[in-house]
């Protein structure tokens, strides 16, 4: 299934997909909430080194791309009356 630009999708195809954002938003707080306790338990068992960076690498990537797309999903909600 090809992935529609989300000017594209109609009102109920819109509204599908702020629930599967919103469901994305949980995984990814999950996510950033493990990623942190690595960070934490390597900052408490070896200090700051290489491979600490890596996760918080990744915290900035999962915020960092769902911030964008959830903002304009919410501004197309809004123009469109849906919320």
């Amino acid at each position: 299934m090809e992935q529609k630009n989300l000017t594209e999708l109609t009102d109920e195809e819109l509204l599908q997909e702020a629930k599967k954002r919103k469901s994305a938003v949980i995984t990814n707080a999950i996510l950033v909430g493990f990623l942190i306790g690595v960070v934490f338990y390597s900052v408490m068992k070896n200090s700051l080194g290489f491979l600490t960076l890596i996760p918080l690498f990744f915290i900035y990537k999962l915020t960092n791309n769902s911030k964008y797309n959830n903002q304009e999903l919410e501004n197309l909600l809004k123009e469109r009356g849906l919320k």
